[in-house]
């Protein structure tokens, strides 16, 4: 069993900076955890403080109930998994992943067994006799995984282990990443600044900004129901479309107005608000269907299986997603249905989602 929880946890350093600030967060047993947001946010602090690398100034962590602010790292049954490697030049990869293990004193029969067996899961056996030094970044991160693995840890904690590869290898290490999770029956906490690996990973993720919990859910409730600007715009790629304008009333109905735009919005109440709409790139139709986004195509920019357009309205540039089969020019009028459902509105001075507010 490994639940961690987080009361009232505040880090602070001795020149007066504060990396985290009133933490709270439960992490259940056997969850994978991620920890996302951009660098500085107190992320990687939150980390090492449950591998008991930071202290904690105040509050309290608990592991099981049982409080772990003073046990020091090595009695915490936790392993960890850096963005370096941090592998041994001079060792095999055998032993670079049996290290931990005979500093330990593990019997040879039961080190030899473990070890084979993460190598067996991390398809890595055929590399056990070669050096890092012979190995690809892909390689290098598997041992590095295999390392933490053998040690049965109750927590398996994380630090952007996929930073320094390339994009390719990051898509099939998150694979393997996530299998591995399913076969340990291990607590993963994850931290990165990729939404993508957030997105594809987590169990929940939790977004943090400034030392601070910005929101806690799951991918699709982080991604479909942003709790504010911060977070809308750090989820999506391209990320999302945001314009200033004000909420009124027209025909006794709420709408969003900007210039020449005028975009109902029948799922609010009230008028007279100074508002931010929030418009994911791939939220968007075909024309006739639902009101009618208007503008000029300023760049086209094909993907593959879809292509991005730059697309002037009013006088905000928006940045909208479409199938490779929609045909436009740059300087050609276009027009795209909306779905009022699917829109974001943040009040304009707090930040925070207005989305079914009264």
């Amino acid at each position: 069993m490994a639940r961690i929880r987080f009361q009232s946890v505040t880090k602070r350093y001795a020149n007066g900076a504060t990396a985290v600030a009133g933490l709270d967060l439960d992490i259940a047993d056997q969850e994978f955890l991620v920890l996302l947001g951009p660098s500085g946010c107190g992320k990687s602090t939150t980390l090492n403080m449950i591998a008991g690398l930071e202290e904690i100034s105040e509050g309290v962590l608990l592991f099981d109930d049982q409080i772990v602010n003073n046990v020091p790292a090595h009695k915490r049954d936790v392993a960890m998994v850096f963005q370096s490697y941090a592998l041994y030049p001079h060792m095999t990869v055998f032993e670079n992943i049996a290290f931990g293990l005979r500093m330990r004193r593990v019997g040879e029969a039961d080190l030899r067994m473990r070890v084979m067996q993460a190598a067996d899961k991390l398809e890595i056996t055929h590399l056990l006799e070669r050096r890092p030094s012979q190995l690809s970044g892909g390689q290098r991160q598997r041992v590095a995984l295999g390392r933490a693995m053998v040690r049965e840890p109750a927590v398996f904690l994380m630090d952007e282990p996929l930073s320094n590869l390339d994009a390719s290898l990051r898509i099939s290490m998150r694979a393997q990443i996530r299998h591995l999770h399913t076969q340990m029956r291990s607590t993963f906490v994850y931290v990165t600044h990729d939404q993508a690996e957030a997105l594809t990973l987590a169990d929940r993720i939790v977004v943090m900004k400034d030392g601070t919990i910005q929101q806690i859910g799951t991918p699709d409730e982080i991604y479909e129901s942003p709790t504010n600007v911060f977070v809308a715009s750090f989820l999506g790629s391209p990320t999302i479309n945001l314009l200033e304008g004000a909420l009124e009333r027209e025909n006794g109905a709420a709408c969003f107005k900007r210039g020449t735009l005028t975009i109902p919005l029948p799922a609010l109440q009230g008028g007279a608000r100074n508002i931010v709409l929030g418009l994911r790139p791939e939220d968007v139709g075909t024309p006739g269907d639902g009101p009618q986004l208007h503008g000029v195509v300023d760049t086209a920019m094909p993907s593959g299986a879809d292509q991005f357009l730059g697309v002037l309205v009013d006088d905000a540039m928006l940045f909208l997603r479409v199938g490779k089969d929609v045909r436009v020019r740059a300087g050609e009028a276009i027009s795209f249905g909306l779905n009022p459902e699917r829109l974001h509105v943040f009040d304009r001075e707090t930040g925070r989602s207005l989305r079914g507010a009264a």
